[in-house]
């Protein structure tokens, strides 16, 4: 007797110290959300004073992502890792310094031609100034102050903004080596980068953190290979829109305007502001530089509500709130290269707090509504949905009594029915019929009133 009651007090005492310690590491749901967003400011904040090193490896990453497919393919024809590394990686420069060279050859080209584009902008210049002095009248002399006042204003903000995104020549160059460098060694160690993931991240199950690098590369590489693609259709269209409009270099600008698809949101808008201009100096009609920006903007609402939704699809889920608001941060922060980064680094963070139990909020804030949010009765919906409001107790619209009485003379069956329509706009749609159902039962089945 006294051995068992030494082993129940002892499991007491056992179960007690349990409850102690979980209830002192139990910590509450504001001081780790507090943590978290302190934890998450930090980082920006060292983000920020490390960005000449941290952009061209952010942008390594996405070039790798990219290209691993390319170096899954060169793998399975026995070329080694290493090899097969270098190749993607001479493949990616390839394209980009073909582009790099059609940019500047057709630039090239337009420069042959620029003493008689400059003579028309003068013209148009000149009728512009007549047309402001007959209307406003506004002399020239000052007309073309203010363009001067203007003109060195935006060369002031332009060279403040190429100075910030790109710095120093010697910047640019050590990018430049750094991407490719960087995107070998990723590409390389890549599987040397998963283990380091899974060694630091031991205690959640192994097979969620290889999910969530999973989902991460399956995000990342939907949107890389859908903005690829994108901006291929969008240059067709844009090159048919000019070649139909008789604006000569259509390729380049089509082209062009289409690479500017980087800056989302506004890229195709600003890539239409250089053909309109162009047509604008070589055109004898202003309708000309009217129809070009039209046409942008029609190819740009192509872009958002058609091509892109049905090629990238459900994989990247950023509602456009969130979307311009991470852009407008990327700017800020990383100038040029943040308003790239910003949507791909967003929809990699939604993949993150959708895996963090406590982050989870957030990432159902960063992704795209549902249609209960968007329906014309979603606040009812909602409510009901949470338990804020009861819903209905009866779900059946329609109760019904079936009678059958037979006649005596033909002894057929006559069946008639009762029934009692609930319809959803009364003003009390929680009414309890199961205590009507009782109280009919009760009654007699001759008090029952007989509606047809």
């Amino acid at each position: 007797m006294f051995y068992i009651g030494r082993e129940k007090t002892k499991n007491c005492l056992t179960r007690y110290k349990d409850h102690m310690e979980k209830n002192h590491t139990k910590r509450p749901y504001a001081m780790e959300l507090s943590a978290t967003l302190l934890a998450m400011v930090l980082i920006i904040a060292l983000m920020y004073f490390t960005q000449s090193v941290l952009l061209p490896l952010l942008f390594s990453i996405l070039i790798s992502i990219s290209l691993y497919p390319l170096a899954r393919l060169f793998d399975r024809l026995h070329l080694g890792k290493a090899f097969s590394s270098i190749l993607a990686v001479i493949v990616a420069i390839a394209i980009i310094s073909g582009l790099f060279w059609f940019i500047v050859h057709e630039s090239i080209i337009i420069g042959k031609d620029a003493s008689s584009i400059t003579d028309k902008v003068l013209s148009v210049l000149e009728r512009g100034q007549e047309w402001i002095s007959s209307q406003f009248g506004i002399e020239k002399t000052e007309v073309m102050e203010k363009v001067r006042e203007q003109g060195n204003k935006s060369l002031e903000n332009m060279a403040g903004t190429l100075t910030s995104t790109f710095g120093s020549i010697g910047n640019l160059l050590a990018s430049a080596i750094l991407v490719p460098l960087f995107s070998f060694f990723l590409l390389y160690y890549r599987d040397f980068f998963r283990e380091f993931f899974f060694k630091a991240f031991k205690s959640t199950p192994q097979h969620k953190v290889n999910e969530v690098l999973n989902k991460i590369y399956e995000v990342v590489q939907s949107y890389l290979v859908g903005l690829i693609t994108v901006m291929g259709i969008v240059a067709v269209l844009n090159t048919v829109g000019l070649m139909a409009m008789g604006i000569d270099y259509a390729w380049f600008f089509g082209s062009l305007a289409s690479l500017l698809m980087l800056l989302p949101y506004i890229g195709i808008a600003i890539g239409s502001i250089l053909p309109a201009l162009f047509a604008l100096a070589t055109k004898d009609s202003a309708w000309y530089a009217l129809g070009v920006v039209a046409w942008f903007q029609v190819v740009q609402f192509l872009e958002g509500n058609i091509i892109t939704p049905n090629i990238v699809g459900s994989k990247v889920s950023i509602n456009p709130l969130m979307a311009i608001i991470g852009i407008l941060l990327g700017g800020m922060l990383f100038g040029l290269a943040g308003l790239i980064l910003a949507l791909p680094f967003i929809a990699t963070l939604k993949v993150i707090f959708d895996a963090s139990p406590g982050m989870q909020a957030f990432g159902f804030l960063i992704g795209e509504p549902e249609k209960l949010h968007l329906k014309k009765n979603s606040t009812q919906e909602l409510l009901m949905k949470w338990g804020i409001v009861r819903t209905p107790k009866n779900k059946k619209k329609i109760e019904m009594d079936v009678k059958v009485t037979t006649d005596e003379q033909g002894n057929q069956p006559k069946e008639e029915v009762v029934y009692k329509e609930i319809h959803e706009a009364e003003e009390n749609p929680y009414e309890d019929l199961k205590n009507i159902n009782e109280e009919k039962k009760d009654k007699p089945t001759k008090d029952k009133p007989d509606q047809e």
